[in-house]
């Protein structure tokens, strides 16, 4: 396999997985808060609640990272896990030094 296409797979890979990331997080908001999405992030700011709240939203990452090893694009995989090691230490850091 070719360097530069295995580097966009990963690429690829790692987009989707922040977007699958983003869209869980407002998906989240949507539907369990009462709150508008801009006023649940703020709140969430003031409750040090964000590092809760982007581990909410990482599900999505599962339904992508699976997708991609079903259809055998795993260097798509990749970089969804990537996408979501990443995740994991912004988690890390909020709950760290933010909290």
């Amino acid at each position: 396999m070719n360097r530069k296409y295995k580097y966009r797979e990963m690429a690829i890979g790692f987009m989707v997985g922040i977007i699958a990331n983003t869209i869980g997080v407002l998906l989240y908001i949507l539907m369990f808060s009462d709150l508008g999405v801009a006023e649940s992030l703020k709140a969430a700011v003031e409750a040090e609640q964000v590092g809760s709240l982007l581990a909410l939203g990482a599900v999505l990452n599962l339904v992508a990272f699976f997708g991609f090893l079903k259809i055998r694009r795993d260097e798509r995989a990749r970089g969804v896990l990537l996408a979501t090691v990443l995740t994991a230490m912004v988690i890390l850091y909020y709950k760290i030094f933010a909290g």
